[in-house]
């Protein structure tokens, strides 16, 4: 058993809450696994050109070309994202919309298999998780675990976070705040959620023990119908 990890994240691994909630995930399930940082990496959105209609492989030649095979081989996953403006950032969100080259013709590459959904915000990172799952489920992917939790606004490291009225520090501390180091957002000084993190990574390693693709995947298809004959 192998599962990808992907932290979606612009920083690097130092400074990512996101990519190190990820880890923390991916250490936890005592599996082996691959953390990928889209850090750097150009991949670009849908273009919507059916290019991939008869052998379900994208034809666009970008930084997605070399992790399609990882994609494929994985037996699960754990998908990070940090919140933009209450959604996923935009390379995230690139990377999830170009699975769709996967579903042409009953392709069932990624039916049955299992992830964990993480979102990290300056706030909140939930509706990143909810959007990764949502994502998932439309792959027949079923999310075994959502864990969000309080990133670094940029407004804490930009040099105008105190004085800055529409910034994250001042809409959390009021005006005339003093940045210190200790309130800073960091998910090491979050205890429930590393907790969250360990247990999603564990139920993860559960599923994954014998785990029945195909019993997930109707699953999986009968949430789906549900939630179109609701939307129509």
């Amino acid at each position: 058993m192998k599962i990808l990890g992907i932290s979606g994240s612009g920083r690097d691994e130092k400074t990512s809450n996101c990519y190190r909630l990820v880890k923390r995930i991916l250490d936890s399930t005592g599996m082996d696994y691959e953390l990928i940082s889209l850090r750097g990496k150009v991949i670009r959105g849908c273009i919507a050109c059916l290019g991939c209609v008869q052998d379900n492989v994208c034809v666009v030649k970008d930084d997605l070309w070399p992790l399609r095979e990882k994609i494929v081989e994985a037996d699960g996953y754990v998908i990070g994202a940090p919140n933009y403006y209450s959604g996923i950032n935009a390379t995230t969100a690139a990377l999830l919309e170009r699975w769709f080259q996967f579903r042409h013709r009953t392709g069932d590459l990624l039916w049955g298999k299992s992830a964990v959904a993480v979102g990290v915000g300056g706030g909140d990172g939930s509706v990143v998780a909810d959007r990764i799952e949502q994502i998932m489920g439309y792959n027949f992917i079923e999310t075994v675990a959502k864990v969000s939790g309080q990133g670094t606004a940029s407004c804490f490291s930009c040099g105008y976070g105190e004085s800055c009225k529409v910034g994250v520090p001042c809409m959390l501390y009021g005006e005339g705040v003093k940045i210190t180091k200790e309130m800073i957002p960091d998910i090491s000084k979050q205890p429930q959620v590393l907790q969250a993190a360990e247990q999603a990574g564990k139920e993860l390693a559960k599923r994954l023990v014998g785990h029945n693709r195909s019993e997930i995947t109707k699953k999986m298809q009968k949430i789906m119908m549900e939630h179109f004959k609701k939307s129509v």
